[in-house]
């Protein structure tokens, strides 16, 4: 070991740094055997900006509840609660009495209980690239292990911690073994546990405390503030190629590349060897789609254009690669060029290949973890790079043609006018405004140069160890010829976002004198130094800086309505519709401070004007809350993940009419209930108290509905298909506690289902007062009899109930004569006729048939809320009905245009894929309203 060593020294100049690195890591294999993972802050997301936004908003002080764990110390009710002391409704009171004498006023226990109950809903979504580094970490035959201060709570999801002992080899929870973080005996136990000794070990955890105890035993810790940072620094200290690259993740849906056909062009036009071609997605962007192709040890990145009709002019990557080739010949760092494919037929767009730059992009402004004097050298570097890149003649670099060298103001703003245009989805006043002010208030341009279009901090890859060099610039989309002044504008604009945004992240609101970064005032004055140019005023430097609001506005709309369209390619894409209003209104309020400018506000009574914002009107995903969010997300994935892959089987079970339900139906509802997505339809007005359902508001549910109704198949899985849910939500409203207990429960469960019988086929029954149906009082029974048609679920073997509607006194007024009553559907005297046949299917296995009710016999006690108010029922039943119905009609037809989508890229005609057809575009088109 130690010859082969001082081999290793000898030869050092000879080896790259990858080689060193490899030789070195190598050798920390053999030390370490394991890792643990914290829970919250490392695989479930950190609690604390939630609980610090909590306190915000109802009324506290800043971590004033994280004082109460201080002041009540090892004694307190927190550590009690974590070390399995104190159940949580027991934790409340005494908690709260912690905290009141902490910030010295009084503090109730249902506060605490909504404290709580806020860092659970934020924490249940985990960490996907965590999981899968476990997981990768098991298969190379290390050990690993959770070790979490937790506590015993119903709303934790068992299937989740059973998950969680699948992917590790150990769980430890504080609340379960008595001891809690820092405390020494808990690191002991989880390594005994283990049975490794703490040389043997790396720990993740997003607490210092925690980190340092576990230092102290000898155990090699890391501190996690980015997940991204914290994986590359594991795979350092244990030497296993964990696969993961800085800002890159696994495809995400929609943007998958055809690898087959990829691979061939890389084999035969470049002689790559390509037989394990591995593919990642830079999350980093919301534009051009990038991917990370790792091929063994060489590493490339791809770039193309999205999928899908694009904006007149926009996503031009042949532009990018036509400037970059020629800025790298000028000297500016740029990555180096591989190859142009300009061939729509190997992937789908075209796109280019680059060397893969290693290096360090630093996605937050504010740089966290570099000390103050790291930052002031990125800043300072960034702004010398953009005045190098600006220095380089247009003439000589061949790029004089690159774009039209006057009047690039007055073009960009009708360019970016046009394109919001064409992508606005609601108007938005400010942006009308700032788009008159904008063209009468143009500064002169003084010379023209290559403008980079979105240069910033992020678009940068700096040198690991020398944070004063940048070695390449990135995304060059939006580069043309103009007025330069727009590019050091647009580089200052983090100094108007707040630092806690989760989209544009920027400067506002910290100190940034005090860790090292320079001032808006300092940028500016440095960059006009290094151009030799004279300083600007006041009233031109909000010019800039408000026609640079304006253009990303702008931008962030087209990825709005392309996260509509299912074309954007950045995760965040649907958060754009909210980030296009709040630039709008920053770009009008600076544009103000030195001018005059009137927002004339318009009204219109269209459903474009709705907000999205949450709280109101959500008319799109992104305007709903986050926990909503959330299961649409987790709806959607199980659809297409679940669903979709054994839908033909499905399909196929369905017409061969067995009438029995698809053996695989109950595993898939199993698997929906383990994972909280059940009973998603009962509206909150109907169940405030969550007793039965998910809590979701019929606007809510509405976009879960649309997901599920791209599969026929899909509602039952969830427990919300018609007409269970109609019958379900009648018997919440309407129903008595023994209904309830005979009826609901098991329907709420999904072990029975039901029937709804009110259409008649001698009249029109979509006027409920038509029916002719009989239900007569007799003693303690009604005795119901009628000819029912369409009677959706009463071929379903699993039918145990029946709502009915009949008259229970056809000589009252026309809207009290109606009852509704419940027929368990084995009773005597009814008799399914046959099942009614529907675009040539019967539905099997429900069906709707035709019914006949023949002197049947029920207690008096089924009937719902009393006589004559079965009209006012049958409202309260249908209006979320025809909601529900809608909105799946609406997801089939998402799903059917998605189909067509898909279908006319993958047939080619005449040499190209239809998708690329004039006419088959405008058919696609024509296809929404």
């Amino acid at each position: 070991m130690h010859l082969h060593f001082l081999r290793t020294i000898r030869a050092r100049n000879q080896l790259t740094k990858l080689h060193c690195r490899q030789l070195s890591a190598s050798a920390a294999i053999a030390a370490k055997k394991g890792v643990i993972f914290d829970l919250g802050g490392v695989i479930l997301p950190s609690p604390f900006k939630a609980a610090y936004d909590w306190e915000a908003e109802n009324g506290f002080d800043r971590g004033s509840f994280f004082s109460g764990i201080k002041a009540g110390g090892e004694a307190g009710a927190w550590h009690k609660l974590e070390r399995g002391e104190l159940t949580l409704s027991q934790f409340y009171q005494p908690f709260a009495k912690d905290v009141s004498q902490a910030i010295g006023r009084k503090v109730e226990a249902e506060s605490v209980e909504a404290f709580i109950k806020n860092i659970e809903d934020t924490m249940s979504e985990p960490n996907k690239e965590m999981l899968k580094v476990a997981l990768l970490l098991r298969e190379r035959g290390m050990k690993t292990a959770v070790l979490t201060n937790n506590w015993k709570s119903e709303s934790w999801n068992p299937s989740f911690f059973q998950g969680l002992k699948e992917i590790f080899d150990e769980v430890v929870e504080s609340c379960e073994v008595g001891m809690r973080k820092p405390e020494k005996k808990i690191y002991e136990y989880t390594l005994e546990r283990m049975n490794l000794g703490a040389k043997d070990v790396v720990f993740l955890d997003d607490i210092g405390s925690n980190l340092v105890a576990a230092k102290n035993l000898g155990i090699k810790t890391i501190k996690v503030d980015e997940v991204e940072d914290a994986i590359l620094k594991l795979q350092d200290i244990i030497g296993h190629d964990l696969g993961y690259q800085p800002g890159t993740s696994r495809v995400r849906a929609g943007m998958e590349l055809d690898v087959e056909s990829l691979k061939k062009y890389l084999a035969h036009n470049l002689g790559f060897e390509c037989n394990e071609l591995k593919i990642k997605q830079f999350s980093h962007g919301q534009s051009n789609p990038t991917y990370l192709l790792s091929m063994g040890e060489k590493h490339i990145v791809l770039r193309k254009k999205p999928p899908g009709k694009l904006l007149p002019g926009a996503h031009a990557v042949e532009r990018e690669y036509q400037v970059i080739s020629a800025l790298g010949a000028a000297g500016v760092p740029v990555p180096s060029l591989i190859d142009l494919c300009e061939d729509s037929s190997v992937i789908g767009t075209p796109f280019y290949l680059m060397d893969y730059v290693q290096g360090k992009i630093f996605k937050d402004p504010s740089l966290p973890g570099l000390s103050p004097e790291q930052r002031s050298k990125v800043y300072n570097s960034m702004v010398d790079v953009l005045a190098k890149l600006h220095d380089v003649d247009i003439h000589q670099a061949g790029l004089d043609k690159y774009g039209k060298q006057d009047h690039f103001i007055s073009r960009n703003i009708k360019t970016w006018s046009r394109q919001y245009e064409s992508s606005k989805t609601e108007e938005i006043p400010e942006m009308n405004a700032v788009m008159e002010w904008l063209p009468e208030n143009i500064p002169p341009q003084t010379r023209t140069t290559v403008v980079h279009g979105d240069f910033r901090v992020d678009n940068l890859i700096f040198d690991e160890n020398d944070h004063s060099k940048v070695l390449a610039i990135l995304d060059w989309e939006l580069s043309t010829l103009g007025d330069p002044m727009t590019d050091i504008a647009y580089t200052c604009l983090p100094f108007y976002f707040p630092s806690d945004s989760n989209m544009l992240r920027g400067l506002l609101g910290l100190d940034i004198q005090s860790i090292g970064i320079p001032s808006e005032e300092q940028c500016l004055q440095s960059y006009l130094t290094q151009s030799k140019l004279d300083n600007i005023d006041g009233k031109t430097w909000d010019f800039y800086l408000s026609f640079g609001l304006f253009r990303i506005a702008a931008i962030l709309q087209g990825v709005y309505k392309r996260s509509l369209d299912k074309q954007a390619s950045g995760m965040n894409a649907s958060v754009a519709g909210d980030m296009t209003k709040q630039m709008a209104k920053l770009s009008l309020k600076i544009a103000g401070r030195s001018s005059q400018i009137e927002c004339r506000r318009q009204f219109s009574t269209s459903r474009r004007q709705q907000s999205s914002a949450p709280g109101l009107v959500a008319v799109s995903v992104s305007g709903l809350s986050d926990r909503v969010q959330g299961i649409h997300k987790q709806v959607d994935e199980f659809i297409r993940e679940e669903i979709l892959p054994i839908e033909h089987d499905f399909r196929d079970h369905q017409e061969a009419e067995t009438w029995t339900p698809h053996p695989k139906l109950e595993p898939l509802k199993k698997k929906a209930k383990e994972a909280g997505l059940w009973n998603l339809f009962l509206p909150l007005e109907a169940d405030p108290d969550h007793r039965y359902g998910a809590g979701l508001s019929n606007l809510e549910y509405a976009h879960v509905c649309e997901l599920m109704g791209k599969s026929g198949f899909a509602p039952e899985v969830f427990n919300c298909s018609a007409p269970d849910t109609g019958n379900m939500e009648v018997l919440v409203k309407y129903g008595t506690e023994e209904h309830k207990e005979r009826w609901l429960n098991p329907l709420l469960d999904g072990t029975i289902r039901s029937c709804f019988a009110m259409t008649e086929p001698k009249v029109a029954s979509s006027d409920a007062t038509n029916i002719q149906s009989s239900i007569e009082r007799d003693g303690d029974e009604y005795v119901i009899n009628g000819h029912k048609w369409w009677t959706s679920g009463a071929m379903d073997p699993r039918t145990e109930i029946c709502v009915f509607m009949g008259k229970t006194d056809p000589c009252t007024a026309r809207h009290k004569q109606q009852s509704m009553i419940l027929i368990p559907f084995k009773s005597p005297g009814i008799k399914v006729v046959r099942p009614l046949t529907v675009y040539g299917t019967k539905d099997s296995p429900g069906g709707h048939a035709e019914v006949l009710f023949e002197n049947v016999r029920v207690p008096a006690d089924n009937l719902l809320l009393g006589e004559g108010r079965g009209f006012e029922i049958a409202q309260g039943r249908l209006g979320p009905g025809r909601i529900h119905h809608c909105m799946r009609l609406i997801g089939m037809a998402e799903r059917c245009v998605e189909l067509m989508v898909e279908r006319s890229k993958s047939r080619v005609a005449f040499g190209k894929p239809l998708i690329e057809q004039g006419t088959i575009q405008q058919d696609i088109a024509l296809s929404r309203v």
